[in-house]
């Protein structure tokens, strides 16, 4: 799934993108960039992620960037 960032926080790791396809928020919490190349996420930065639902939200896991597989 790809999206672009709107905000992300890199002291506390939380942060929402907007998914492509459909504008939809996926939330990033502590830990969801653990194994990928980044540190910190920057506003209208595009990533590729999976998604996990939990409830009624999105939640952004696996970030990674283009079709590279970082």
């Amino acid at each position: 799934m790809q999206g672009i960032v709107q905000v992300y926080d890199p002291a506390t790791g939380i942060g929402v993108a907007l998914r492509e396809e459909d504008h939809a928020r996926v939330y990033l919490r502590p830990g969801s960039l653990r194994g990928s190349i980044f540190r910190r996420l920057r506003q209208g930065q595009r990533i590729n992620f999976e998604v996990e639902e939990e409830g009624d939200r999105l939640y952004a896991h696996t970030v990674r960037i283009g079709s590279d597989g970082y």
